[in-house]
């Protein structure tokens, strides 16, 4: 018999690319998201599959979720608020969703005896400079006053929960944290700047560089974080663990939007914008991301397969395609 998945947030960005591969695995999937964030054309070529079916709805649904959660073997908890913008916009409305809602599913799926997938963000490691970046080492947040560190704190919650939900009550969970994902059905209405740059270049129109463009970033490919999470959730060797999943390739933002306006053979200016006319005053950026991918890479075997010139050419192909 086929497993079934149920995948929260599972017409966004990763989310679908996951329910797609599920599906040609031979997966039953379930997914439920709110369209918040998400879109019915990201799920447009698995929508009249025979194992998939789609609820919109909230996870704060408790009993819907129940029902869902009972019908699956395995929840790929992925739903979220997306983006800097959207955390600064609509601080409450983040730390509630993101900490509540997983919340609701943790407990669901501790009553049921499922298995849980957690996605949690590079970001819960704050301004840590101990590079790179491995999973047993300190989360270094910014005040409270600066809300760009609300979506860390509450990721970081997130995780907290998801272990002591391990620890206390034997639950099979797994937490990933994401490391900069990018590729085809990346919006960039949310402040994420690879598709920003492209959309911005393609356009012919002012490539924006948030600060002075020396942060640096490790950026991977969605079919590799999808790859990754399809391995982490099937092994009990894996529970109640934190894994990284990302890249290892740094690359400036200003050196990213030169690569992008030299893809897209682009006129377009590169302009500098201050954080504190883009975010006003309530915002810090983290200067490196660098993930250390040693216990992933020992747990599944996994390697980065795309490249970031890839990733761009693939982005820009399907773009200038939809454009036509």
């Amino acid at each position: 018999m086929s497993s079934t998945y149920l995948i929260t947030g599972g017409a966004g960005f990763i989310g679908s690319h996951l329910a797609e591969s599920l599906l040609a695995d031979g997966k039953t999937v379930q997914v439920i998201d709110d369209l918040s964030t998400g879109s019915l054309q990201n799920l447009q070529s698995v929508l009249d599959h025979p194992r998939f079916t789609l609820t919109v709805d909230t996870i704060m649904n408790r009993q819907l979720m129940a029902d869902l959660i009972d019908r699956a073997d395995y929840v790929c908890h992925l739903a979220a608020v997306v983006g800097t913008r959207r955390v600064l916009e609509s601080p409450i409305n983040t730390i509630h969703n993101i900490v509540v809602g997983t919340s609701n599913v943790l407990e669901l799926a501790s009553e049921k005896g499922k298995v849980v997938y957690v996605a949690s963000t590079s970001e819960v490691y704050g301004k840590s400079r101990d590079l790179p970046f491995t999973e047993d080492g300190d989360l270094v947040l910014g005040p409270t006053n600066k809300g760009r560190w609300s979506y860390a704190c509450s990721k970081a919650i997130d995780e907290y929960l998801a272990l002591a939900y391990h620890w206390e009550r034997q639950l099979p969970v797994v937490v990933g944290r994401h490391f900069n994902t990018v590729g085809p059905r990346q919006s960039a209405r949310y402040g994420m700047v690879l598709p920003r740059f492209i959309e911005q270049a393609l356009a012919e129109q002012p490539i924006t560089v948030y600060g002075d463009g020396s942060q640096r970033r490790c950026f991977c490919y969605v079919d590799d974080v999808v790859w990754a999470i399809k391995r982490l959730v099937t092994r009990a060797d894996n529970y109640g663990k934190v894994f990284n999943i990302g890249a290892c390739d740094e690359i400036t933002i200003l050196d990213l939007a030169r690569l992008v306006k030299d893809k897209a053979r682009s006129s377009s200016k590169i302009v500098f914008v201050p954080y504190d006319v883009a975010y006003d005053d309530n915002f810090e950026d983290m200067v490196r991301r660098i993930p250390d991918l040693r216990r992933l890479q020992e747990a599944t075997g996994y390697r980065p397969r795309t490249g970031l010139a890839e990733i761009i050419d693939r982005i820009m192909e399907l773009q200038m395609a939809s454009a036509a």
